[in-house]
C-alpha cells in the first residue's frame, strides 16, 4: 500500500490550532467555539482550503464552510476560472501552480506546449 506524503503545516495554521487547543483545554462543557476562532478558521480556509484546514483545526468540514460562507472568503476551490490564450508554436510561457499547502511547481515552455491541464492535474492530485 502507497501512503499520502506527509506536507508541512503553514505556520499560521499552525498558530491558530494552537489557539484552538487551548480554547478547548479550558472551554465548559457545551460552549461554542467563539465567534473569533471562526473568523480565524475561515480566512486560513481561504487561503488553505477547507478540507487541510478543517483537518488541522480539528473542525467538522461543513461546519466551517458555513462559516466561509458566512463571512463571504473565498476558498481556493471557488475562485473563477480562468482560460489562457492560444500561445503561437514558436512562443515561451512561464507558468506557476501553487496548493493550498504551499508546493508549487513552475513550468518555463518553450516551442509546442505539452498538455498544461494534464501537468496541472497531475500536480495537484501527486500523492
Amino acid at each position: 500500500m502507497v501512503g499520502r506524503k506527509v506536507r508541512e503545516v503553514p505556520a499560521r495554521l499552525l498558530r491558530l490550532e494552537q489557539r484552538f487547543a487551548a480554547w478547548r483545554k479550558n472551554r465548559r462543557r457545551g460552549e461554542r467555539i467563539p465567534t473569533s476562532l471562526w473568523r480565524a478558521a475561515a480566512k486560513l480556509a481561504g487561503d488553505y482550503g477547507l478540507n487541510p484546514t478543517a483537518t488541522v483545526l480539528k473542525l467538522d468540514y461543513y461546519s466551517l464552510k458555513k462559516q466561509v460562507d458566512r463571512y463571504g472568503i473565498e476558498s481556493p476551490a471557488s475562485l473563477p476560472f480562468v482560460q489562457l490564450p492560444p500561445v503561437p508554436l514558436s512562443s515561451e510561457c512561464v507558468i506557476e501552480l501553487e496548493d493550498g499547502s504551499g508546493a508549487s511547481m513552475r513550468m518555463h515552455l518553450k516551442g509546442e506546449l505539452p498538455d498544461v491541464l494534464a501537468l496541472g492535474r497531475s500536480f495537484w492530485n501527486a500523492e
